[in-house]
């Protein structure tokens, strides 16, 4: 029997707010601990940190971008590469296999990624979505303030956790890992 390789996918920035980059690290390393492979846009800033945590465990780091654009060099850690010809296309390499996605402190383009995650979990299928570290999870508090985010009988946001820290990104992927929700 082959089992299924787990995914989890990176929406992160390449400028990082204090604390972000180390706690991209750790993310990287336990979920590379955990035996998550990981995706994310390849490049430097807390994608590179997460892939420096990830790399440790031997997991694959696959880079999805964008064929006809050039951002520059993937940082070291790279092991794969996705080229998708449309913006749809490279949200949809994200997130049609993805098992967890965490979105992080980033700019508009991180922004944007973690809007179409949010927006697929509630219309195309439930992915769990984690908001790690303060910036994101202000970003979640926001778009529940501002009702963006509204829970509702077709619209259920159980898939939807803040994880403000280290120490909450440790708890959540052990309950993950025992079935807990």
């Amino acid at each position: 029997m082959t089992t299924h390789a787990r995914t989890a996918v990176l929406f992160a920035g390449v400028v990082a707010r204090p604390g972000e980059t180390e706690l991209a690290r750790t993310a990287g390393d336990a979920l590379g601990g955990a035996g998550y492979r990981i995706r994310h846009g390849g490049y430097n800033g807390l994608m590179e940190a997460t892939a420096q945590g990830a790399a440790r465990h031997g997991v694959p780091i696959t880079a999805v971008t964008l064929a006809d654009r050039d951002w520059g060099p993937f940082n070291p850690y790279v092991t794969d590469v996705v080229h998708a010809e449309t913006m749809g296309e490279r949200l949809h390499a994200y997130l049609d296999d993805a098992d967890l996605v965490y979105v992080m402190g980033g700019g508009v383009g991180t922004l944007h990624e973690a809007t179409a995650a949010l927006y697929y979990a509630t219309t195309i299928r439930s992915v769990p979505i984690r908001l790690l570290g303060p910036a994101a999870c202000r970003l979640g508090g926001f778009l529940r303030e501002q009702e963006w985010l509204v829970e509702g009988p077709t619209r259920p946001l159980a898939f939807l956790a803040d994880l403000p820290d280290a120490a909450a990104l440790v708890k959540d992927l052990a309950d993950q890992s025992s079935g807990r929700p």
